[in-house]
């Protein structure tokens, strides 16, 4: 795994940080140990992460006579490491605060690497990844491939989400549609919406209420292309910090710091996560990444060479799918690319910064 190399300073602060947070967590750990041996906290009961603040957790009650009441809550040091969507078991204290003291097991967990390399996990028992692209900032057919890649690794199924579909005209139709008729022939589910701020949801989109209804999902995608402004259109009560385009790079910017989750009034979740702008896939291996496409798949393992690396070999499966159109020219570059960039990584022992 390539790793970012750290200067003495840098490795200095990081283990001073290190040192303060764990001395933090002994003292609440040993504030939690002394509120169990006097008995002062309650019966344990189902919650619902539904958001991240370091140390700190809002957990919504599940059951009880707090249930749909949001707590912060801290938790026991032996729970392990907690997302936004995690399902757990936690116990009331007198001050309006909890203590969460174990977590259920997880259905599915959508993770990234972080800019060291390490696995940072995002949220918890997902239904579906939903990639937003809009007209602008321009999707790039790597970047969404790279979304498709993780969530086919954490076997998420994910759908693509075309948003600010009032923006589409005769100059990026045409681009548009072959971008999106590519990914339909993957079997990817695409749906079209025009959330955009101050305009509300469209009155009349089944296609779009369907997607998200009983469902938890999970919104990913460049900054800028709506999806705070898509959850805006959903929940019109809440307060979001809604982004444009920086008129300098034509990018988005980031407006929101944690994933959080929403309930909708008409059943399902949503999770909003931050903005990436890069997805990070240098924490996998090459089998892993062909694993990821779906048209790759089935022919790994019937090139002529066991140590193929699919860059002119001879006998190459993945070639010779790529020749005879099984494979798309974008998509295959998309392949190749991805192989290179992780290559380029572990040659030089740096990992990207997003």
């Amino acid at each position: 795994m390539a790793k970012r190399r750290l200067n003495k300073q840098q490795q200095w602060r990081i283990e001073k940080i290190q040192a303060e947070r764990t001395q933090r967590a002994a003292r609440k750990e040993r504030s939690i140990d002394r509120q169990l041996e006097a008995s002062e906290l309650g019966d344990e009961q189902a919650g619902l992460v539904i958001a991240h603040f370091g140390q700190q957790l809002d957990v919504e009650a599940r059951e009880g006579e707090r249930a749909g009441k949001v707590l912060r809550c801290y938790a026991r040091a032996n729970v392990g490491n907690l997302v936004t969507g995690d399902r757990v078991v936690w116990r009331p204290a007198a001050d309006d605060t909890g203590v969460i003291v174990a977590r259920q097991e997880r259905a599915s967990l959508l993770q990234r690497p972080d800019n060291f390399g390490q696995l940072k996990p995002v949220a918890a028992n997902i239904d579906h990844i939903i990639l937003v692209i809009a007209p602008e900032p321009e999707p790039h057919h790597n970047l969404i491939d790279r979304y498709l890649v993780a969530a086919e690794i954490t076997e998420i199924p994910a759908v693509i989400l075309l948003n600010k579909c009032d923006l589409i005209n005769d100059r990026n139709r045409e681009q548009l549609e072959t971008l999106l008729a590519r990914y339909q022939a993957l079997d990817y589910p695409v749906v079209r919406t025009a959330a955009r701020p101050g305009t509300g949801a469209p009155e009349d989109n089944p296609e779009f209420e369907a997607l998200v209804r009983d469902r938890t999902s999970v919104f990913v995608g460049q900054s800028g292309v709506g999806k705070s402004s898509i959850i805006q259109t959903l929940l019109p009560n809440e307060s979001l910090r809604v982004g444009g385009l920086s008129e300098s790079t034509g990018k988005g910017t980031h407006t929101t710091t944690t994933a959080r989750l929403f309930h909708l009034a008409t059943g399902g979740d949503l999770i909003d996560s931050p903005g990436i702008r890069e997805f990070g896939l240098w924490h996998m291996t090459p089998q892993e990444i062909e694993q990821g496409f779906r048209e790759i798949r089935p022919l790994i393992g019937h090139c002529k060479f066991r140590n193929c690396r699919h860059q002119g070999e001879p006998g190459c499966a993945i070639e010779a799918a790529a020749a005879d159109g099984r494979i798309s020219p974008a998509r295959m570059q998309s392949f190749r690319r991805i192989l290179y960039d992780m290559a380029e990584q572990q040659a030089r022992g740096l990992g990207v910064v997003e």
